[in-house]
């Protein structure tokens, strides 16, 4: 929703009883009416109906797996057409398929930096902020995140993911020093 805000074509939608393609787009509002009436995306109409699966070989620049763990694998990673992935769901490229988009220069951001938002929102919650400012510092967090990995992966020459594990290691090392700990 918030990429065809800022004006991206949406070109294929999939569930697990089956998807859609158009490369000229298809309407999201129409999409999301159907899922709120508890219907499949492949009931839209005016778009070519796809097995779920397939989605996964549809010329794009920006593809998001959002439902399920290991959706691309080593056996169907050659499949992706794509410049950029986000990982909405968690787990959902192997680490065989993600080593094969590094070395393809797929820029394919690991779910744990694209998909925090769930993680920043409840901190913004448990902080009693207005909705205004969570949403302004999840966008600022996932930016700055986003920022930090691709600087670390660039200077490193090392995957994504890499980058974003060191991080991730970096600060639960200074929050542990920060505090004290006792073992029981």
């Amino acid at each position: 929703r918030f990429l065809v805000e800022k004006s991206c074509v949406l070109v294929g939608a999939c569930d697990s009883r089956g998807g859609v393609h158009d490369p000229n787009g298809l309407d999201l509002g129409d999409l999301m009416k159907l899922k709120k009436a508890g219907r499949s995306v492949s009931e839209y109409d005016g778009a070519r109906k796809i097995d779920s699966d397939a989605v996964i070989g549809l010329d794009c620049d920006i593809w998001i797996p959002a439902a399920r763990p290991d959706v691309v694998n080593e056996d169907n990673v050659s499949d992706l057409k794509v410049k950029l992935i986000l990982q909405g769901a968690n787990i959902p490229i192997t680490p065989g398929a993600e080593k094969i988009l590094h070395e393809r220069d797929v820029i394919n951001l690991p779910d744990f930096i694209a998909n925090a938002i769930g993680v920043i929102c409840a901190a913004m919650e448990y902080q009693k902020a207005r909705q205004a400012v969570a949403f302004q510092t999840i966008s600022d967090k996932i930016r700055d995140n986003t920022r930090q990995v691709l600087e670390a992966s660039r200077g490193k020459g090392v995957s994504l993911r890499e980058a974003a594990m060191e991080l991730a290691a970096d600060r639960v090392r200074r929050a542990m020093d920060t505090r004290r700990w006792s073992v029981f």
